[in-house]
This record gives C-alpha cells, sequence and structure tokens, in this order.
C-alpha cells in the first residue's frame, strides 16, 4: 500500500515497493503478545496486529525484511554472544519463514542459508565485547 507521503515525495517505485514490503503480513509481535499476555481469556483481533503488506516479491526486498527483523530483534538481546546471537538470527528469519513471508520472493534456501550467515558475522562484529582500557595512574611525588 503507498501512502500519500511516499507519492507526494516521488519516491521511485522500486524504493516505494522496498517500504511497502519490508514488513510483509507479519504481526507486530511486541503488541500482540503484549495483549496475550495481559489478557488470555481473550481472542485477540488477528487483523489490528497484522501489518497490511504485500508481501516481498523479489529477493531483495524479503533480505531487506530479513535485516529488519535482525537488527531491531538484536537490540532486545540481554547478553551479546555468539551463542546467543546465532540463535536470535536462526528464529527471526526461520519464524518469517513458518509464517509464509517469502511465499512470493524467488528465494532459495541457499541463499538464505547464505543471508543468514551474513547476518551473524555482521551482528557480531557490531556487538563484540572490547577490552577496557587501562588509565594511566598518576604517580605519587
Amino acid at each position: 500500500m503507498v501512502s500519500k507521503s511516499q507519492k507526494k515525495s516521488r519516491l521511485p517505485e522500486q524504493i516505494i515497493n522496498f517500504i511497502s514490503t519490508h514488513h510483509g503480513t507479519g504481526k507486530t509481535k511486541y503488541f500482540y503478545n503484549s495483549f496475550i499476555n495481559a489478557y488470555p481469556d481473550k481472542t485477540p483481533n488477528d487483523a489490528a496486529y497484522t501489518y497490511p503488506g504485500p508481501l516481498p516479491s523479489n529477493k531483495e526486498t524479503a533480505i531487506l525484511m530479513m535485516a529488519d527483523g535482525v537488527e531491531a530483534r538484536s537490540r532486545s538481546l540481554s547478553i551479546y554472544t555468539e551463542e546467543s546471537i546465532n540463535e536470535m538470527v536462526e528464529s527471526m528469519i526461520d519464524g518469517q519463514i513458518a509464517d509464509g513471508q517469502f511465499k512470493e520472493a524467488p528465494i532459495t534456501f541457499r541463499d538464505v542459508e547464505t543471508v543468514k550467515a551474513v547476518f551473524k558475522e555482521k551482528i557480531k562484529n557490531i556487538y563484540h565485547t572490547r577490552i577496557v582500557y587501562p588509565e594511566v595512574k598518576k604517580q605519587e611525588v
């Protein structure tokens, strides 16, 4: 769905396509899960928690969806270890696959595995632990 502001700003059609598909028809999981946790006896209105789409339709927009999800979820990790980063990337992208978000994009399992490997490495590089630089102690005279 193209917004008025996207048309008004005269964005190229390809950019508008990237913007409109980067969430696909996924759920706003934070709000959806929060509702379920707050009201366990109520059935949520799924449509109220679902992005309007469309789904990614090419390899590039599918990869953008993966990147957006992985980047957002990476900020919520409480610890940044190789294991936690690997698990986060795997579960994020596998969840998107399970939700059918890439069914209209010509992306292969090999492509997905390559993307996962690159994202894992990039996230590890961003959040790697750094050594604490020692301060020079003043010597008493």
